[in-house]
């Protein structure tokens, strides 16, 4: 399976239990914690298997949670600077920040 393949049929899971978007890499493990208050959903933490560094999986797992985030109509707020980078290079996912929040 090449990594575009994985990334197509990527399966993100909302572990509303430990506050985390999860997905299944062969290396193990990537998720992003989050925390959720009146509509936000507050993104804190990428988590990633040891040895684990491919951006492009995390991108994908990223925009995956902008669609649901979307779809549920919430706001988001990038708290960890990777997220915060990743909104900045993909600018369509700045109208799901909260009114008056610019990065």
């Amino acid at each position: 399976m090449t990594n575009m393949e994985h990334i197509e049929t990527m399966e993100i899971k909302d572990n509303t239990f430990a506050r985390q978007f999860e997905t299944i890499v062969p290396e193990g493990l990537l998720s992003v914690e989050y925390s959720f208050q009146e509509k936000k959903i507050f993104l804190t933490k990428i988590n990633t298997p040891e040895g684990f560094d491919n951006q492009s999986t995390i991108d994908a797992l990223l925009k995956g949670i902008m669609e649901v985030v979307s779809e549920k109509k919430f706001r988001i707020m990038p708290i960890h600077p990777k997220i915060v980078l990743f909104i900045k290079k993909n600018p369509e996912y700045k109208e799901l920040l909260p009114p008056g929040i610019r990065i």
